[in-house]
C-alpha cells in the first residue's frame, strides 16, 4: 500500500489567499470586474474566478467591467493611474511583501543605487518593478553570460533585488560574478514562504523513505517548477497541474510518495492528487 508523505510546508502562501479571498467577497458581493492577468499562477483557481463571473484579461483596454483587479505578482505603479483615468474602479489585490519591494527598489533609487533584478523580465513581478524605471537605471539578470556582460564597474553603487519566487540559492553564482567587479548591496527579498516551501522541499527529498515526489501547481508558477527543479536533484520527481496529469507507472514498487505544492495551489487541489494516488494504486 502506497504511503503519502506531505512535506511540512507546502501550497497556499498568505498573499495568495488574501488575493483569491479579496476576488471571491468582491464576486459574492455582486462586483463586476476583470483580473489584470492571472490573480495567481494557477489554472484551477483562474476557472474558479471565471465562474465567479471575473474573468481574466491580457491588458487594461481589454477591460468592459467597471472594476480592473491587479493580481497578487502586482503591477507598474503607472498602471493604477492609467487603470483611474480609464475611469475604472481598482481591486488591489498585490502581495504586501511585492509592495516593500516596490518601497525599497524606489529608495534605492533615489539614494542613486544601480538596480539590479534576478529573474525573468518576463515575469510580471519582474515586469511590476522595473516598466516605470528609465532602462539606463536597471538591469535584469538570469544568468551567468548575462551578468558577465556588463560592465557593473561603471555604476558606484549597486542593490540586488530577487523575484520572490526564486530558489536564490541556484542564482548564487550569478551574483558572485557581479560581486567580483564591485561590492553589491543584497536586499532580503526572497518570500518567507516561498523559502519554508523550498526547505521544506530539501528535506522532502532526501528524506530516505520517499521513493518518488509529485510537485503540484500552474503551468506558469514560477515557485512551483523551484520546488520540481529542487526534488529533481535528489529524487525522481513529477511537476502536475492536477490529479488528471498522474499516470499509474510512476508509482510501480513504490512504497511512499512525497507530495508538495507551488504557493498558488488550492488546498482542494492537493487533496485531489492524494486521493487520485491512492486510486491509482487500487487499479
Amino acid at each position: 500500500m502506497i504511503r503519502i508523505k506531505r512535506a511540512e510546508k507546502y501550497g497556499f502562501c498568505s498573499g495568495v489567499r488574501i488575493a483569491d479571498l479579496k476576488v471571491k467577497r468582491f464576486a459574492a458581493a455582486g462586483g463586476k470586474g476583470a483580473i489584470l492577468g492571472q490573480v495567481v499562477h494557477n489554472e484551477r483557481v483562474v476557472q474558479e474566478m471565471e465562474d465567479l463571473g471575473v474573468r481574466t484579461v491580457d491588458g487594461i483596454e481589454a477591460v468592459t467591467e467597471p472594476t480592473i483587479v491587479f493580481s497578487a505578482h502586482g503591477v507598474p505603479p503607472s498602471f493604477h493611474e492609467l487603470a483611474k483615468g480609464s475611469g475604472l474602479k481598482v481591486l488591489d489585490t498585490t502581495c504586501k511583501f511585492v509592495y516593500d519591494i516596490h518601497k525599497e527598489s524606489k529608495l534605492a533609487l533615489e539614494q542613486g543605487y544601480h538596480l539590479i533584478f534576478i529573474g525573468d523580465p518576463k515575469h510580471r513581478e519582474v515586469i511590476g518593478y522595473t516598466n516605470d524605471v528609465e532602462p539606463s537605471r536597471y538591469h535584469v539578470i538570469s544568468s551567468v553570460s548575462e551578468a558577465e556582460a556588463v560592465d557593473w564597474s561603471r555604476y558606484p553603487r549597486l542593490k540586488i533585488f530577487y523575484q520572490t519566487t526564486l530558489n536564490a540559492d541556484e542564482y548564487e553564482h550569478v551574483v558572485r560574478v557581479i560581486e567580483r567587479t564591485r561590492p553589491a548591496e543584497r536586499a532580503d527579498t526572497i518570500c518567507y514562504a516561498t523559502k519554508e516551501n523550498q526547505d521544506a522541499a530539501r528535506i522532502l527529498s532526501t528524506d530516505p523513505e520517499v521513493d518518488v515526489i509529485v510537485v503540484i501547481g500552474g503551468k506558469k508558477s514560477a515557485n512551483t517548477k523551484h520546488l520540481w527543479e529542487i526534488c529533481r536533484e535528489a529524487k525522481t520527481a513529477y511537476l502536475v497541474q492536477g490529479a488528471e496529469d498522474l499516470k499509474q507507472s510512476w508509482f510501480r514498487n513504490v512504497s511512499v510518495v512525497g507530495l508538495t505544492a507551488g504557493a498558488s495551489t488550492p488546498d482542494y487541489v492537493i487533496d485531489e492528487v492524494e486521493q487520485k494516488i491512492a486510486a491509482l494504486q487500487a487499479e
